[in-house]
């Protein structure tokens, strides 16, 4: 089971990125793109995900993943029940979304420092 707190550290280390509280809700961006976004009662993830993949993910899944509310359906978003991932499943996909927004060269730095995932 997954908290808020398996995956705060890494959004706040990772290159470029910085925590944020909006409305209550603590959010990872990297300049200003948000990247993960907690509920405000923190048992919600959502973060980045590309949508040609986000059916597959929903389907396969669905007591783990949703869609985004309505109003997000149209940019790369999935929902997550924090509480149904594991901690390792949680910070994958963090850096996944965080790959998401910032540039190749940033993201293959990463890989080089860190061969074996986010741990």
């Amino acid at each position: 089971m997954a908290t808020i707190e398996d995956v705060r550290a890494l959004g706040s280390s990772l290159e470029r990125s910085y925590e944020v509280v909006v409305r209550g809700r603590l959010k990872f961006r990297v300049a200003q793109l948000v990247y993960v976004a907690f509920s405000r009662d923190e048992r919600t993830m959502e973060f980045a995900f590309p949508k040609e993949m986000r059916d597959g993910l929903i389907g396969g899944q669905p007591d783990k993943f949703r869609l985004p509310s309505p109003s997000d359906l149209r940019f790369h978003w999935v929902s997550s029940d924090l509480a149904a991932l594991d901690p390792a499943e949680a910070r994958e996909f963090v850096v996944d979304a965080w790959r998401m927004v910032v540039p190749q060269k940033v993201s293959r730095a990463y890989d080089l420092a860190h061969p074996n995932g986010p741990g």
